[in-house]
């Protein structure tokens, strides 16, 4: 189980439009002096190539209704290998920001 509020019910985690809010800022400005930078620029491709609002439906998907990553992007029509994307850098920024809290 992912620590949302969504799923837990905890408000001590954070949203799932929180998590998105930050992956689509840093998509739109990808970092260029991190370690994962890298991460920052496949996400912009992807949000390209998808839209924030698939992208984001994507990640509602995986970390509230717990469907696994390629599972969650073939029911928005998204390449299984950028649904592993989406879903690999969404639980980062969500382990992120509980760490942050």
């Amino acid at each position: 189980m992912y620590d949302v509020q969504e799923r837990t019910g905890n408000s001590a985690h954070p949203s799932v439009d929180r998590v998105c809010e930050r992956l689509l800022d840093r998509a739109a400005t990808p970092r260029t002096d991190h370690p994962d930078a890298h991460l920052d620029e496949t996400m912009a491709t992807v949000v390209d190539r998808y839209g924030d609002a698939v992208v984001q439906a994507v990640i509602r998907r995986i970390l509230v209704d717990g469907v696994p990553f390629r599972t969650a992007a073939a029911d928005h029509d998204v390449a299984a290998l950028d649904g592993v994307r989406i879903g690999t850098v969404a639980t980062q920024v969500l382990r992120e920001l509980n760490t942050d809290s």
